[in-house]
């Protein structure tokens, strides 16, 4: 069994794609790592990168070069300057080297050195190879970036060898039944069990580290996206609205920085027609300041940044305004363990199950989270979950120009409005009367997944991809 702790359903990165950005640039790291072990590093001459599947289809919308080339370079995702990388970008374009893991120059011409190619590789949608020549030979290595920042290696050996480590939780979990059993034999809430697994790897002053800086993360994120005005880069001319909605609600309280801005949105009088505004408005801050290679936490991927985070601070700022960081740990213990149980049952890629296996799995670990944090029991946790999916179901990945932003953008503030649905919903439900159980659903995903025609899985082929033209936007 995968062991996933929440610390791999939650990561930092650059925007705008876990899996055709983040996974990439860890792709290129592992792939250093390959060079460094076989002692092959230093003889290195020039590198080549091959593209296949989704990742050559949506690749440049995605940003998948810019993410190879910084992952190359011995760049780390979770702390580089965000205003450097268009910098790095333009040297490499500039002077056809690359300093490869920031220690020796190699040939890198921007224009051939990363090639695109429509074919599929088979074991997953969004395949790449590296090879690495010297003098008198080349290494070749190939990767699959699998969602959410996850990556799988293909080797000789093992064609579907995994980087994640085996299960050694004291508690395993696969399936929602388990991980209900363990909530009754324990008699502790779902929160609670996942903290005992993390702390079988980790002390707890770690894990509540992380946690704080997870939260920090989407906290600043939602606080640069209401802030920062103008047009996101790509071509589409999409505008910003986060900014333009957050100064129409916002209030008379001041503030200076991210935690002084909750305490001003609690003292404004929000109506009900504002709470709605408010949650998309936050969703919507997030996913924009994803589009434009910003720094994000996947949630369970950078494409469903937007919805953990505004659903948590819909918690913070209108239902409990004495929520502390104690909320935000339980909120973000049961989003992780809910999209494992996804990622273990179906997927987490757009590329492999359509937009359903984004918005929708993010979808459903916020109303999981929620439900707790308003009082839920483990089984209205796993119902709130599971109707959040259910109205999910089918969604495509169908991306306007490949990039991250049309549809992308609104489905998160549209995946955080049915969370907090689903969370009151479950709320009313009595367990002993639900028709369709969370693994039903899973299972159900999976299988719409399979069925769903290739087109509509993050290829810019089919929908709204090819339905609207971008001269017209």
């Amino acid at each position: 069994m995968e062991c996933i702790s929440v610390f791999d359903m939650l990561k930092i990165g650059i925007g705008p794609s876990s899996s055709h950005t983040l996974g990439p640039w860890r792709a290129a790291e592992c792939f250093i790592k390959e060079l460094k072990d076989s002692n092959d590093f230093n003889n290195v001459q020039k590198v080549t990168v091959g593209l296949y599947g989704s990742l050559s289809l949506t690749g440049k919308g995605h940003a998948t070069d810019y993410a190879i080339i910084l992952g190359l370079s011995g760049a780390d995702p979770e702390t580089i300057p965000v205003e450097t990388i268009s910098k790095k970008i333009e040297a490499v374009k500039s002077t056809g080297t690359l300093y490869f893991n920031n220690e020796k120059a190699v040939d890198f011409d921007f224009e051939t050195a990363i090639t695109f190619h429509k074919n599929f590789l088979p074991f997953h949608a969004n395949g790449l190879t590296f090879t690495a020549f010297t003098q008198s030979d080349k290494i070749t290595s190939t990767f699959y970036s699998i969602g959410g920042g996850f990556v799988i290696k293909e080797d000789s050996d093992n064609a579907q060898k995994n980087f994640e480590i085996k299960c050694t939780f004291p508690y395993p979990i696969e399936k929602g039944t388990e991980l209900l059993q363990y909530c009754q034999t324990l008699d502790k809430s779902i929160s609670e069990v996942v903290l005992e697994n993390e702390k079988s790897i980790r002390s707890e002053t770690d894990i509540d580290t992380e946690l704080k800086r997870i939260w920090d993360v989407m906290l600043e994120c939602m606080y640069t996206g209401c802030h920062t005005e103008g047009t996101l880069p790509g071509g589409l001319n999409v505008r910003r609205r986060a900014f333009d909605m957050h100064q129409k609600l916002k209030g008379t309280s001041p503030y200076s920085n991210p935690v002084e801005w909750i305490y001003a949105i609690r003292d404004t009088e929000v109506k009900f027609r504002q709470i709605i505004k408010w949650v998309s408005c936050f969703a919507l801050a997030v996913n924009e300041v994803n589009a434009s290679l910003g720094r994000v936490v996947t949630a369970p991927t950078n494409g469903s940044a937007g919805v953990i985070p505004a659903v948590l601070m819909y918690y913070l700022v209108i239902e409990n305004h004495d929520g502390n960081f104690e909320d935000i740990k339980q909120f973000l213990l049961v989003a992780g363990e809910i999209g494992s149980i996804f990622k273990k049952g179906a997927t987490i890629s757009a590329a492999m199950g359509g937009c359903q296996a984004e918005i929708g799995v993010s979808s459903a670990m916020a109303a999981g989270a929620l439900c707790e944090l308003l009082g839920g029991t483990p089984e209205q946790v796993l119902i709130a979950a599971e109707i959040a999916m259910e109205h999910h179901l089918g969604l495509t990945c169908d991306p306007i120009g490949g990039l991250v932003q049309v549809p992308c953008i609104e489905r998160n503030a549209m995946g955080a409005i049915k969370a907090i649905n689903a969370a009151e919903l479950a709320l009313d439900t009595d367990p002993e009367n639900t028709q369709v159980p969370l693994d039903k659903v899973v299972a159900t995903m999976w299988e719409t997944a399979k069925d769903m025609n290739t087109k509509y899985k993050e290829t810019s082929e089919g929908g709204l991809a090819v339905g609207v033209n971008l001269t017209d936007c």
